[in-house]
């Protein structure tokens, strides 16, 4: 197809913005004459992350539900109604072929004025649980492409194509050394590793965890990789000058080399993280956050536990019990290895070539 022309739609986080940049660049790999437009909401991440990503981007003016303020809620129809009128206007004006959308705010008027204008649609859901907003969009679209098995909960099945989460390209072609991992990073090549990570941001709960167990780790002989995030980062740096073994940074700019020298992975339960983690092949404990909108982290968690892939501690369990298990799983070769072997069965690489195959049957059709 010579002029083919996508809209893209979402974002608000990582886990949004992320798989549809990957998606644009699928694309861009197959016909480099794309023409490709994102719609982000005006105010959010991907007003910013795109861009820097090479693409153009036009916003909404659309916010979620505030929970617990019925104030700022009472502008909500008024914005929608809005929005769903720019949104006509963007695809009357650029003529897209189709149009995805990867969930987050604006994710829902846009496709909802593309099913209006006639345009064929495309689902992308991250995670094992989907939101209404993709339970309602699901009615029109042509083709809903899922992470995660069993799915036809949520949606019509014979929409439903299993295609995985797309993750970084350093990532998916991870080819580091241990050596070279381990002297990134400072660490004691000798050592039992245990990687903790709280995403981009650092993770409350995980930092609490060790801060509470800080005797316990000074005397065991393993070491720490302690991504802490940058709110948090000085009082954990505090916390950490006076332990050997325990290493804090305020984020990891080489996840592959931070994956690579990990032989145990405390992680929250992010679709994209997981999807990661699955390709990685390590043995993990995931902590679910209970701030996510409809407590979609412990249901990814749980897909992973139900197939005996991943450990699972809850929330408000994990201060007490996190690094004890943690250290325990280090001791449990065994454990370890069955652990890897299941969540490395659930990879799905290659997802976003995979989706891209799928919006390009769609425009055929």
């Amino acid at each position: 197809m010579k002029d083919f022309r996508v809209i893209i739609s979402g974002g608000g986080t990582g886990g949004h913005i992320f798989p549809a940049i990957a998606i644009a660049n699928a694309i861009k790999k197959i016909n480099p004459a794309a023409k490709i437009l994102f719609v982000g909401a005006n105010g959010r991440m991907e007003m910013e992350k795109v861009p820097q990503a090479g693409y153009e981007i036009k916003g909404l003016n659309i916010a979620g539900f505030q929970r617990g303020s019925i104030l700022k809620n009472l502008s909500l129809p008024f914005k929608l109604i809005g929005s769903l009128l720019s949104a006509y206007n963007i695809i009357r004006t650029f003529k897209p072929d189709v149009a995805i959308g990867v969930g987050g705010y604006a994710s829902g008027p846009l496709l909802r004025a593309a099913s209006f204008a006639g345009m064929p649609t495309v689902i992308q859901e991250q995670n094992s649980f989907a939101g209404v907003t993709n339970k309602l969009l699901s009615k029109n679209a042509k083709v809903i492409c899922t992470a995660y098995e069993g799915m036809e909960k949520a949606f019509p099945k014979e929409k439903i194509v299993l295609t995985g989460n797309p993750v970084r390209a350093e990532i998916a072609n991870m080819n580091s050394s241990r050596e070279e991992a381990i002297k990134y990073f400072g660490l004691n090549a000798n050592k039992k590793t245990i990687l903790i990570i709280g995403g981009s941001l650092g993770a409350r709960t995980l930092n609490h965890s060790v801060e509470a167990a800080i005797e316990r780790i000074r005397e065991n002989d393993c070491q720490i990789l302690w991504q802490t995030g940058k709110v948090y980062f000085e009082d954990c740096r505090k916390v950490a000058e006076d332990v050997s073994n325990l290493h804090a940074r305020m984020f990891i700019d080489r996840m592959d080399y931070a994956y690579t020298c990990a032989d145990v992975i405390i992680s929250r339960a992010g679709a994209l993280s997981i999807s990661e983690l699955q390709l990685i092949g390590r043995p993990v404990i995931l902590v679910p956050s209970p701030n996510v909108a409809e407590d979609h982290q412990t249901h990814n968690a749980l897909a992973l536990v139900n197939r005996n892939a991943a450990i699972m501690i809850k929330d408000d369990e994990a201060k007490l019990n996190l690094i004890g298990a943690a250290f325990d799983l280090l001791q449990n070769e065994s454990l370890q290895k069955e652990l890897s072997a299941n969540i490395k069965q659930m990879a799905l690489p290659n997802a976003a070539e995979n989706i891209v195959k799928e919006i390009l049957k769609v425009c055929d059709k």
